[in-house]
């Protein structure tokens, strides 16, 4: 059985649109993820079926394939995780759908799965979220730790979960889910007075911070900043 679910990939401040595809077939158990992933993508597997098995769940005996589409652009990023597991499940059918794929009018999933079942934060769930609504997408499920990143997206319903169950629970309409309040949400953080746009001159400075801020770089400073 097929499941195919939508995501995305992360490049620099954008994002690209990335098909989740999980079939189940008869053969020997084993499991192949293709599509170009890279480390953390691969390392997916065993995190993924340890999430399953620890949330209560059967993990298919069956030869699984997961398929990153488009297969020649890279993949990266461990937010693929929760994705991968929802499809597996949706194959197996341990959740009940109406259709075998979560389309534009459901839900966009993004979470690092823990190895007992628990979403762990993740990053760049901002370019993540904005690509979800631009391709039509009205309501997201993130960690509970990105809530108040995802909550900064307007006329998105966002979804903070804890843990892979609580996801499948939703999906499967058993429990749902609680949509994050996002004037709450953004109240409840600090505020942030400097700005980038404050800063006179020093573009050359400017430019490396931006830099190292987009692609989630370290940066030491070792000059002292000209008065004049």
């Amino acid at each position: 059985m097929l499941a195919r679910l939508c995501s995305a990939s992360i490049r620099g401040l954008d994002a690209e649109a990335v098909d989740v595809e999980v079939d189940l077939s008869r053969g020997l158990p084993c499991w192949s993820l293709v599509g170009l992933p890279e480390g953390a993508v691969r390392e997916a597997r065993d995190r993924v079926r340890a999430a399953v098995t620890n949330s209560g769940f059967e993990f298919p005996l069956r030869r699984i394939t997961v398929n990153l589409a488009p297969a020649d652009k890279r993949k990266d990023g461990s937010h693929f995780d929760l994705a991968i597991a929802i499809g597996l499940l949706m194959a197996s059918a341990q959740i009940i759908r109406s259709a075998t794929s979560l389309a534009k009018d459901d839900v966009f999933l993004i979470g690092e799965l823990a190895l007992d079942g628990r979403l762990n934060s993740v990053r760049g769930v901002l370019p993540l979220v904005l690509f979800a609504r631009d391709q039509g997408f009205t309501k997201v499920i993130v960690p509970i730790g990105n809530v108040v990143e995802a909550a900064a997206v307007q006329d998105m319903e966002i979804y903070p979960a804890e843990h892979l169950l609580a996801v499948a629970q939703h999906l499967g309409g058993s429990k749902m889910l609680r949509v994050a309040d996002h004037v709450a949400e953004l109240n409840d953080q600090p505020v942030c007075s400097e700005d980038m746009a404050d800063i006179r001159g020093q573009m050359q400075a400017r430019r490396v911070l931006e830099i190292a801020a987009a692609g989630s770089h370290h940066l030491l400073m070792v000059y002292s900043p000209r008065l004049d």
